[in-house]
Protein backbone atom coordinates (compact mmCIF):
# COMPACT_ATOMS: atom_id res chain seq x y z
CA UNK A 1 0.00 0.00 0.00
CA UNK A 2 1.64 3.36 -1.04
CA UNK A 3 0.43 6.68 -1.25
CA UNK A 4 -0.04 8.03 -4.70
CA UNK A 5 1.20 11.56 -4.10
CA UNK A 6 5.14 10.79 -2.70
CA UNK A 7 5.25 6.89 -3.26
CA UNK A 8 5.79 6.84 0.39
CA UNK A 9 4.79 2.70 1.48
CA UNK A 10 2.39 2.88 4.22
CA UNK A 11 2.12 -0.70 4.49
CA UNK A 12 4.04 -3.62 2.79
CA UNK A 13 2.23 -6.63 4.49
CA UNK A 14 -1.35 -6.33 3.53
CA UNK A 15 -4.02 -8.76 4.06
CA UNK A 16 -6.20 -9.67 1.11
CA UNK A 17 -9.13 -10.99 2.88
CA UNK A 18 -11.38 -11.81 -0.06
CA UNK A 19 -11.75 -15.08 -1.03
CA UNK A 20 -8.84 -16.88 -2.68
CA UNK A 21 -10.46 -18.63 -5.81
CA UNK A 22 -12.85 -17.37 -8.16
CA UNK A 23 -16.45 -18.72 -9.21
CA UNK A 24 -17.68 -18.79 -12.83
CA UNK A 25 -21.60 -19.20 -12.96
CA UNK A 26 -21.38 -22.29 -15.46
CA UNK A 27 -19.40 -24.52 -12.83
CA UNK A 28 -21.46 -27.08 -11.11
CA UNK A 29 -18.98 -28.63 -9.37
CA UNK A 30 -20.14 -29.43 -5.88
CA UNK A 31 -16.70 -29.30 -4.09
CA UNK A 32 -16.81 -26.33 -1.57
CA UNK A 33 -13.19 -24.26 -1.83
CA UNK A 34 -13.85 -22.34 1.56
CA UNK A 35 -11.56 -23.57 4.25
CA UNK A 36 -12.80 -21.49 7.28
CA UNK A 37 -15.39 -23.26 7.88
CA UNK A 38 -18.74 -21.28 9.25
CA UNK A 39 -19.00 -18.11 10.94
CA UNK A 40 -18.15 -17.64 14.78
CA UNK A 41 -20.94 -18.04 17.11
CA UNK A 42 -19.97 -16.64 20.55
CA UNK A 43 -23.26 -18.11 22.22
CA UNK A 44 -21.05 -21.41 21.58
CA UNK A 45 -18.43 -23.14 23.52
CA UNK A 46 -14.97 -23.86 21.40
CA UNK A 47 -15.09 -20.88 19.24
CA UNK A 48 -16.60 -22.80 15.97
CA UNK A 49 -13.03 -24.36 15.37
CA UNK A 50 -13.68 -28.15 15.75
CA UNK A 51 -12.96 -29.96 13.10
CA UNK A 52 -15.35 -32.40 10.68
CA UNK A 53 -14.09 -35.53 8.65
CA UNK A 54 -15.10 -35.55 5.60
CA UNK A 55 -17.48 -38.80 4.17
CA UNK A 56 -14.79 -41.53 3.24
CA UNK A 57 -14.32 -42.52 -0.64
CA UNK A 58 -11.28 -44.91 -0.37
CA UNK A 59 -11.34 -48.27 0.50
CA UNK A 60 -8.42 -47.11 3.59
CA UNK A 61 -11.70 -45.09 5.01
CA UNK A 62 -13.63 -48.73 6.04
CA UNK A 63 -12.89 -51.38 8.27
CA UNK A 64 -12.96 -55.16 7.82
CA UNK A 65 -16.74 -54.80 8.24
CA UNK A 66 -17.61 -51.97 5.91
CA UNK A 67 -18.19 -49.45 8.91
CA UNK A 68 -16.33 -45.79 8.60
CA UNK A 69 -13.00 -45.84 10.78
CA UNK A 70 -13.72 -41.91 11.27
CA UNK A 71 -16.55 -40.64 12.84
CA UNK A 72 -18.08 -37.25 13.66
CA UNK A 73 -19.38 -38.20 16.72
CA UNK A 74 -17.43 -36.31 19.42
CA UNK A 75 -16.83 -33.17 17.04
CA UNK A 76 -19.47 -31.14 19.33
CA UNK A 77 -20.53 -31.39 22.89
CA UNK A 78 -23.89 -32.26 24.29
CA UNK A 79 -24.65 -29.09 25.63
CA UNK A 80 -23.51 -27.18 22.46
CA UNK A 81 -25.70 -29.54 20.58
CA UNK A 82 -28.42 -28.72 23.06
CA UNK A 83 -28.27 -24.95 22.07
CA UNK A 84 -27.97 -25.41 18.43
CA UNK A 85 -31.26 -27.06 18.06
CA UNK A 86 -32.61 -24.30 21.15
CA UNK A 87 -31.52 -21.32 18.40
CA UNK A 88 -32.89 -23.33 15.58
CA UNK A 89 -36.60 -23.17 17.65
CA UNK A 90 -36.07 -19.85 19.04
CA UNK A 91 -35.75 -19.07 15.00
CA UNK A 92 -38.46 -20.72 13.65
CA UNK A 93 -40.84 -19.72 15.92
CA UNK A 94 -39.82 -15.83 15.45
CA UNK A 95 -39.93 -16.61 11.95
CA UNK A 96 -43.83 -17.88 12.05
CA UNK A 97 -44.54 -14.20 13.87
CA UNK A 98 -42.43 -11.81 12.06
CA UNK A 99 -40.39 -10.79 15.21
CA UNK A 100 -37.05 -9.05 13.84
CA UNK A 101 -33.63 -10.66 14.12
CA UNK A 102 -32.96 -8.50 17.15
CA UNK A 103 -35.50 -9.77 19.11
CA UNK A 104 -33.99 -13.86 18.04
CA UNK A 105 -31.03 -12.90 19.41
CA UNK A 106 -31.96 -11.44 22.75
CA UNK A 107 -33.58 -14.45 23.17
CA UNK A 108 -31.09 -16.71 22.09
CA UNK A 109 -28.77 -14.71 24.57
CA UNK A 110 -30.88 -15.22 27.42
CA UNK A 111 -31.26 -18.72 26.78
CA UNK A 112 -27.77 -19.49 27.00
CA UNK A 113 -27.81 -17.56 30.63
CA UNK A 114 -30.48 -19.82 31.55
CA UNK A 115 -28.59 -22.60 29.95
CA UNK A 116 -25.37 -22.02 31.91
CA UNK A 117 -26.79 -20.90 34.86
CA UNK A 118 -28.22 -24.40 35.09
CA UNK A 119 -31.01 -22.94 36.98
CA UNK A 120 -33.84 -24.74 34.84
CA UNK A 121 -33.08 -28.26 34.89
CA UNK A 122 -35.39 -30.36 34.34
CA UNK A 123 -37.42 -28.22 32.35
CA UNK A 124 -37.60 -29.03 29.18
CA UNK A 125 -35.47 -27.22 26.24
CA UNK A 126 -38.67 -25.81 24.26
CA UNK A 127 -40.27 -24.33 27.50
CA UNK A 128 -37.05 -22.49 28.23
CA UNK A 129 -36.75 -21.42 24.52
CA UNK A 130 -40.55 -20.18 24.17
CA UNK A 131 -39.77 -18.22 27.64
CA UNK A 132 -37.17 -16.69 26.35
CA UNK A 133 -38.91 -15.37 23.24
CA UNK A 134 -41.50 -14.01 25.22
CA UNK A 135 -38.81 -12.25 27.86
CA UNK A 136 -36.95 -10.88 24.91
CA UNK A 137 -40.27 -9.72 23.24
CA UNK A 138 -41.30 -7.77 26.64
CA UNK A 139 -37.98 -6.19 27.12
CA UNK A 140 -37.46 -4.88 23.48
CA UNK A 141 -40.64 -3.13 23.76
CA UNK A 142 -42.74 -5.35 21.54
CA UNK A 143 -45.02 -7.75 24.07
CA UNK A 144 -46.20 -10.53 22.53
CA UNK A 145 -49.12 -12.25 24.50
CA UNK A 146 -48.90 -15.76 25.85
CA UNK A 147 -51.23 -16.88 23.58
CA UNK A 148 -49.30 -15.86 20.62
CA UNK A 149 -46.54 -17.29 21.95
CA UNK A 150 -48.15 -20.65 22.52
CA UNK A 151 -50.01 -20.85 19.10
CA UNK A 152 -46.14 -20.99 17.54
CA UNK A 153 -44.61 -23.10 20.22
CA UNK A 154 -45.04 -26.66 21.11
CA UNK A 155 -45.76 -25.96 24.91
CA UNK A 156 -49.09 -25.23 26.88
CA UNK A 157 -49.50 -21.62 27.62
CA UNK A 158 -49.34 -22.70 31.70
CA UNK A 159 -45.78 -24.60 31.34
CA UNK A 160 -44.38 -21.23 29.35
CA UNK A 161 -45.78 -19.05 31.89
CA UNK A 162 -44.02 -21.43 34.68
CA UNK A 163 -40.82 -21.47 33.07
CA UNK A 164 -41.30 -16.94 32.38
CA UNK A 165 -41.65 -16.79 35.69
CA UNK A 166 -38.65 -18.80 37.45
CA UNK A 167 -36.27 -17.59 34.14
CA UNK A 168 -36.93 -13.91 35.41
CA UNK A 169 -36.03 -15.38 39.26
CA UNK A 170 -32.73 -17.11 37.58
CA UNK A 171 -31.68 -14.39 35.59
CA UNK A 172 -32.13 -11.32 38.43
CA UNK A 173 -34.22 -9.71 35.76
CA UNK A 174 -37.19 -8.18 35.29
CA UNK A 175 -39.64 -6.76 32.53
CA UNK A 176 -41.55 -3.69 31.88
CA UNK A 177 -45.41 -4.08 33.11
CA UNK A 178 -47.52 -4.35 29.70
CA UNK A 179 -50.07 -1.57 29.00
CA UNK A 180 -53.11 -1.33 26.73
CA UNK A 181 -50.88 0.91 24.22
CA UNK A 182 -48.28 -1.91 23.61
CA UNK A 183 -51.02 -4.25 21.96
CA UNK A 184 -53.03 -1.43 20.53
CA UNK A 185 -51.01 -0.85 17.25
CA UNK A 186 -50.59 -4.56 16.07
CA UNK A 187 -54.48 -5.58 16.95
CA UNK A 188 -56.02 -2.15 14.85
CA UNK A 189 -53.53 -3.44 12.19
CA UNK A 190 -54.59 -6.66 12.02
CA UNK A 191 -58.17 -5.71 11.89
CA UNK A 192 -57.90 -3.55 9.12
CA UNK A 193 -59.41 -0.06 11.12
CA UNK A 194 -58.25 3.70 10.21
CA UNK A 195 -55.88 5.49 12.36
CA UNK A 196 -58.45 7.03 13.61
CA UNK A 197 -60.31 4.73 14.90
CA UNK A 198 -56.75 3.35 16.76
CA UNK A 199 -55.95 6.70 18.24
CA UNK A 200 -59.81 6.98 20.14
CA UNK A 201 -59.12 3.09 20.97
CA UNK A 202 -55.75 4.37 22.44
CA UNK A 203 -57.15 7.36 24.18
CA UNK A 204 -60.48 5.03 25.54
CA UNK A 205 -58.13 2.35 27.02
CA UNK A 206 -55.62 4.85 28.85
CA UNK A 207 -58.49 6.72 30.04
CA UNK A 208 -60.47 3.86 31.37
CA UNK A 209 -57.43 2.63 33.37
CA UNK A 210 -56.47 6.34 34.82
CA UNK A 211 -60.01 6.41 36.15
CA UNK A 212 -59.88 3.19 37.55
CA UNK A 213 -63.41 2.33 35.46
CA UNK A 214 -62.05 -1.31 34.86
CA UNK A 215 -59.70 -2.51 38.09
CA UNK A 216 -58.41 -5.90 37.81
CA UNK A 217 -58.69 -6.32 34.00
CA UNK A 218 -56.35 -7.53 31.86
CA UNK A 219 -54.70 -4.96 29.66
CA UNK A 220 -54.94 -7.05 26.31
CA UNK A 221 -59.00 -7.60 27.46
CA UNK A 222 -59.33 -3.49 27.87
CA UNK A 223 -57.77 -3.08 24.98
CA UNK A 224 -60.08 -5.27 22.98
CA UNK A 225 -63.17 -3.48 24.83
CA UNK A 226 -61.80 -0.46 24.03
CA UNK A 227 -61.08 -0.86 20.00
CA UNK A 228 -64.95 -2.40 20.08
CA UNK A 229 -66.09 0.87 21.77
CA UNK A 230 -64.40 3.37 18.98
CA UNK A 231 -64.79 0.40 16.25
CA UNK A 232 -69.09 0.58 17.04
CA UNK A 233 -68.96 4.87 16.73
CA UNK A 234 -67.16 4.86 13.80
CA UNK A 235 -68.32 3.80 10.07
CA UNK A 236 -65.65 0.82 10.72
CA UNK A 237 -67.69 -1.56 12.87
CA UNK A 238 -66.15 -4.95 13.77
CA UNK A 239 -67.92 -7.54 15.98
CA UNK A 240 -66.65 -8.45 19.28
CA UNK A 241 -66.17 -12.27 17.73
CA UNK A 242 -63.71 -10.13 15.12
CA UNK A 243 -61.57 -8.30 17.95
CA UNK A 244 -61.55 -11.62 20.37
CA UNK A 245 -59.84 -13.71 17.64
CA UNK A 246 -57.27 -11.36 16.84
CA UNK A 247 -57.34 -10.35 20.22
CA UNK A 248 -56.76 -13.64 21.58
CA UNK A 249 -59.75 -12.92 24.02
CA UNK A 250 -63.20 -14.43 24.70
CA UNK A 251 -66.08 -12.41 23.57
CA UNK A 252 -67.48 -12.60 26.77
CA UNK A 253 -64.14 -11.17 28.58
CA UNK A 254 -64.66 -8.44 25.98
CA UNK A 255 -68.50 -7.66 27.12
CA UNK A 256 -67.45 -7.67 30.51
CA UNK A 257 -65.17 -4.88 30.67
CA UNK A 258 -67.45 -2.98 27.86
CA UNK A 259 -69.71 -2.97 30.29
CA UNK A 260 -68.03 -1.29 32.90
CA UNK A 261 -66.50 1.13 30.48
CA UNK A 262 -70.14 2.04 28.76
CA UNK A 263 -71.63 4.05 31.29
CA UNK A 264 -68.68 6.52 31.14
CA UNK A 265 -68.25 6.02 27.64
CA UNK A 266 -68.86 10.50 27.04
CA UNK A 267 -66.01 10.79 29.16
CA UNK A 268 -63.74 8.13 28.04
CA UNK A 269 -63.70 9.32 23.35
CA UNK A 270 -61.59 11.94 22.64
CA UNK A 271 -62.61 15.45 22.27
CA UNK A 272 -62.07 15.77 18.20
CA UNK A 273 -63.42 12.23 17.81
CA UNK A 274 -66.31 12.38 14.63
CA UNK A 275 -69.18 10.40 15.64
CA UNK A 276 -70.49 8.14 13.13
CA UNK A 277 -73.01 6.25 15.74
CA UNK A 278 -73.84 8.80 18.47
CA UNK A 279 -72.66 7.44 22.09
CA UNK A 280 -76.36 7.24 22.98
CA UNK A 281 -76.88 4.72 20.13
CA UNK A 282 -73.81 2.41 21.09
CA UNK A 283 -74.96 -1.28 21.95
CA UNK A 284 -75.89 -2.10 25.43
CA UNK A 285 -74.59 -5.57 26.90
Amino acid sequence: MICSECGLVVGDRVIDVGSEWRTFSNEKSGVDPSRVGGPENPLLSGGDLSTIIGPGTGSASFDAFGAPKYQNRRTMSSSDRSLISAFKEISSMADRINLPKTIVDRANNLFKQVHDGKNLKGRSNDAKASACLYIACRQEGVPRTFKEICAVSKISKKEIGRCFKLTLKALETSVDLITTADFMCRFCANLDLPNMVQRAATHIAKKAVEMDIVPGRSPISVAAAAIYMASQASEHKRSQKEIGDIAGVADVTIRQSYKLMYPHAAKLFPEDFKFTTPIDQLPQM
